[in-house]
């Protein structure tokens, strides 16, 4: 008989999912003064996952889960830094680095809605 063990948070989610949303409102504010498209998108993004990262962190509860949040957050590096640098820097991050960004956000979803159907347990 398998034992059920209690799912722990991921300090290191909920640490990454606040990150996330204080830089998200910082990027909404920029977005707002300065203007640019691409900071206010990546500014969205940022926000809409800081949640899901927090929802994530606290509930923990199988590998498959903390995976597809890791891949979310590699994900959003790529695609919202790609963003960013488009309007601050006037350059790319580096060459493809939004859409390795953003196939990374549509696998960690994946990912996500995966480990609901197989419980992975440590």
């Amino acid at each position: 008989m398998a034992s059920i063990r209690s799912a722990r948070p991921s300090r290191t989610l909920v640490v990454l999912a606040g990150l996330c949303g204080a830089v998200g409102v910082t990027l909404s504010a920029l977005a707002a003064h300065r203007g640019g498209a691409f900071t206010g998108t990546a500014a969205n993004f940022l926000l809409f996952h800081a949640a899901a990262l927090l929802a994530i962190g606290l509930a923990a509860a199988n590998r498959g889960l903390r995976l597809g949040a890791l891949v979310l957050v590699f994900g959003l590096v790529f695609f919202c830094g790609d963003l960013i640098s488009r309007d601050l820097l006037d350059d790319r991050l580096f060459p493809y680095a939004a859409p390795i960004g953003g196939t990374a956000l549509i696998a960690g979803w994946l990912i996500v809605a995966i480990s609901g159907l197989f419980r992975l347990q440590d």
